[in-house]
């Protein structure tokens, strides 16, 4: 994975910018083409493609920054050409609702839906600065101490094309999986960016939450840890610089488990939250 990027990008200009980005045939109607550059294995990764709806939905809504974003993942999407649909549920002063669903065309030539978006926008510049919060930034060693993929004297499982879109830097103290000793914590903590250098926006945030490796890897699981369900909170528009991504797992039951992430800014603000349902492929 590369390290930051000499020549930095800028937001609109970059390579996650072009991925996401969505066409207008028509009022509501966006054609897109899922990049297999942000693949993880054969499956793209759900964070990129809830960036994807969440542009489209900018697109349609009066406001333009997400809030509070929710998807069911309904079935596995495949790099390739597909049409995003939005209606608009409701807008109001601050606060805009809107609805998206992501559609693909099966081997049969049936259009299938892949996810299903309720998502409500507004305006962050506008929030006042009033802060009172118990939350703090996760304790992540400085980045020149900890570890990306490339450092791993073997491929890292389940990494692919996506790591090399990223900035990843993996606290040490959540890496025994990848020693094959797993510490059975349910943590994953890590610096994030995008390898071209571009700065985080509120878009960009809908990918951070589900980029670092699934938890799951600290509690001894491995292979595929696919999304039933993401809720994302964007709390304010982040400062420029590299973000810290905290998530942790508490409960693995049924062969389900829950990811809850906080995103924090280089101005140490919290900037981003989420919880997902995720399937746990337990075998033995």
């Amino acid at each position: 994975m590369p390290e930051a990027a000499s020549v930095q990008a800028t937001v609109g200009d970059s390579e996650f910018d072009r991925d996401t980005a969505v066409t207008r045939r028509g009022p509501g109607v966006y054609d897109v083409d899922l990049s297999a550059g942000w693949t993880i294995v054969s499956a793209v990764n759900g964070g990129y493609l809830l960036a994807m709806l969440g542009r489209a939905l900018a697109d349609t809504l009066p406001h333009a920054d997400p809030f509070t974003v929710s998807a069911h993942y309904l079935t596995a999407s495949q790099p390739g050409p597909a049409v995003i649909r939005t209606d608009v549920v409701r807008t109001g002063r601050t606060l805009s609702t809107g609805q998206a669903s992501l559609l693909q065309y099966d081997d049969e030539g049936r259009e299938t839906e892949r996810i299903r978006v309720l998502a409500s926008y507004g305006d962050l510049g506008s929030l006042p600065d009033d802060v009172r919060t118990t939350a703090k930034p996760p304790a992540i060693p400085p980045i020149e101490q900890c570890f990306g993929p490339e450092d791993a004297p073997a491929p890292v499982p389940g990494s692919s094309a996506i790591t090399d879109r990223l900035f990843l830097k993996l606290d040490p103290s959540t890496l025994g999986w990848a020693l094959g000793a797993p510490s059975g914590n349910g943590e994953m903590r890590a610096w994030f960016g995008l390898a071209d250098g571009r700065d985080p926006d509120p878009l960009s945030l809908l990918l951070a939450v589900d980029a670092l490796p699934p938890t799951a890897f600290e509690l001894g699981i491995s292979g595929w840890v696919p999304t039933v369900e993401l809720t994302v909170h964007v709390r304010c528009r982040p400062a420029p610089g590299p973000l810290r991504v905290s998530i942790t797992t508490r409960n693995l039951a049924g062969g389900f488990l829950e990811e809850d992430a906080e995103v924090w800014d280089s101005a140490d603000r919290l900037v981003a939250q989420s919880r997902q349902l995720a399937r746990a492929r337990l075998t033995g």
